[in-house]
């Protein structure tokens, strides 16, 4: 879910990219989450569920968090390689 987060806040940046594509933020697979990770996505959900109200700090969190903005290169998970987005 919570790559699915990331990918959504980027695509409500319109910046679409596919489900196999991890950068930033998103987690592996063997993740763990501590409690500011999970406060970290929960606020990255609750922004992503009403676009519309939070569309500003949506663009905010995207153009200044690297961790949710999408770099030049993103690891797809399908072919195991970097590639552009």
């Amino acid at each position: 879910m919570a790559g699915s987060v990331i990918r959504d806040v980027a695509a409500l940046n319109k910046l679409e990219t596919l489900p196999w594509d991890i950068w930033g933020a998103q987690p592996r697979s063997d993740a763990t989450f501590d409690n500011t990770r999970l406060a970290y996505f929960d606020q990255l959900a609750a922004l992503a569920s009403d676009p519309d109200a939070n569309l500003h700090v949506l663009r905010h969190r995207y153009e200044s968090d690297e961790g949710v903005r999408v770099p030049s290169t993103v690891f797809n998970a399908l072919l195991q390689k970097p590639e552009a987005p």
